[in-house]
């Protein structure tokens, strides 16, 4: 008998135990449905977690080049200090 009980697939929905094998065709497609979404918004989710992560990376980017070329205007290019210095 514990043999039995090893082979069944089981499923827990809305809280509620169901073997497998007592679910309709219908039953088991929807399952499968939804086995598989759940499968895409896992994907989905470490996808967004990736193009957040490189977006915020290439922000930083962006950001440091444009401090860079506004410290370079506000000081004075160096060649413009040469000519003027020297």
């Amino acid at each position: 008998m514990a043999k039995e009980k090893e082979n069944k697939q089981t499923v827990v929905i809305s809280g509620e135990e169901h073997n497998v094998a007592d679910l309709s065709q219908e039953q088991i497609t929807l399952l499968n449905h939804v086995a598989d979404l759940e499968n895409k918004i896992r994907q989905i989710s470490f996808n967004l977690d990736q193009a957040q992560g490189g977006r915020q990376h290439f922000m930083g980017l962006l950001t440091e080049s444009l401090k860079t070329e506004k410290l370079i205007k506000e000081s004075g290019s160096p060649e413009k200090k040469e000519e003027t210095g020297g």
